[in-house]
């Protein structure tokens, strides 16, 4: 059975996969590397134009690791979750130092910056051949459902038992394409409501088609408690429409972005009050507010109330603030700054 499966799969993959920028013919290590990283929590369609940018800014590790953190953040503007560019920046100072360059086993890649063992297995899978089962959430539900398992597919049973049917997959083949194909199949066809089973590869011998319960596997999994947080921003602006930003030097999220201050407030509280504390001077007209953005990251949920003010530009106080034009700043920043932008009335 498992022969016809994974003949199947890659006949699938062959014909439907998707065209992307890292898929290449002979695959570079880098660009599986990049890829994986940025892949990780954002959507193929946001990441492709970025990955693009990104390895014609940085085509190697050495190049990577040459460039100074605010560049590579920079660079990485508009993907969010800024923890895996400084982790990748790590990796390829690490890599950089390294005569053989990035290691091909799992065993050595989770020793890298930034590399668990999903990553490690995707590396070594795509790049460099290995069989080793790559289990992200897409090819995690595949699996749950053409073996129709209760099992949760994250346990230590769940895990191994899913990756016995991918290794069985791979015999014969070459590992990275069936691992490639299996999470194409999840993101395309096998999705989590309403999937397409008349044009799945494994419809003939699905355990949950069988059974009519597709949208049943896998059993849902516990989410982590979303944290609910209000903010107030004080966004300076001058008379050219420059605003004045601060580097983010503190705290577990949002680190070396530039952004508006910003400053948690509780419920009730008065933002404007809050925001006119922020800015290291005067001479500022009457504020004005906007209507509140909602800005996720991660668990957190967080409600920002801009508060916009007029100011002559002044001389910033410290490296640490800079005027910036809102559309094209120059330095790295999140999607939150253009939601404040838009959020504001002009003056």
């Amino acid at each position: 059975m498992c022969g016809v499966s994974s003949q199947s799969l890659l006949e699938w993959y062959r014909t439907h996969a998707r065209i992307l920028p890292w898929r290449r013919a002979t695959r570079d290590p880098y660009h599986v590397l990049v890829s994986e990283f940025m892949l990780q929590q954002t959507q193929v369609d946001r990441v492709v134009p970025r990955f693009e940018s990104f390895v014609e800014r940085f085509p190697t590790f050495e190049s990577l690791a040459g460039a100074s953190e605010e560049e590579v953040l920079t660079e990485w503007s508009g993907l969010g979750y800024y923890r895996r560019a400084r982790m990748l920046h790590r990796l390829a100072q690490e890599v950089a130092k390294r005569p053989a360059g990035l290691p091909r086993r799992v065993g050595e890649l989770v020793k890298l910056p930034g590399i668990g063992p999903y990553t490690a297995a995707a590396v070594a899978s795509l790049a460099f051949g290995e069989a080793e089962p790559v289990l992200d959430g897409n090819v995690m539900r595949v699996g749950a459902r053409v073996l129709a398992t209760e099992t949760a597919p994250r346990s230590s049973e769940g895990r191994r038992l899913l990756e016995r049917w991918i290794l069985g997959l791979m015999k014969g083949e070459f590992p990275g394409e069936v691992n490639e194909a299996l999470m194409e199949l999840g993101a395309t066809v096998c999705t989590p409501a309403e999937p397409g089973c008349h044009l799945c590869p494994f419809v003939a011998e699905c355990g949950a088609k069988e059974l009519g319960r597709q949208e049943d596997f896998p059993a849902p999994r516990r989410r982590r408690a979303t944290e609910c947080l209000r903010w107030a921003a004080a966004c300076v602006v001058d008379d050219e429409g420059s605003w004045f930003v601060r580097r983010v030097d503190e705290g577990p999220i949002l680190r070396g972005l530039w952004l508006p201050p910003l400053i948690e407030i509780a419920e009730g509280a008065d933002p404007v009050k809050a925001a006119s504390r922020l800015v290291p001077f005067g001479t500022m007209s009457s504020p004005k507010l906007g209507d509140a953005v909602r800005h996720n990251i991660t668990h957190r949920r967080i409600d920002v109330i801009p508060v916009r003010f007029q100011a002559p530009r002044t001389e910033p106080p410290s490296d640490a603030w800079r005027w910036v034009r809102p559309k094209s700043p120059g330095v790295p920043t999140s999607s939150l700054l253009a939601k404040l932008v838009d959020a504001l009335p002009d003056f």
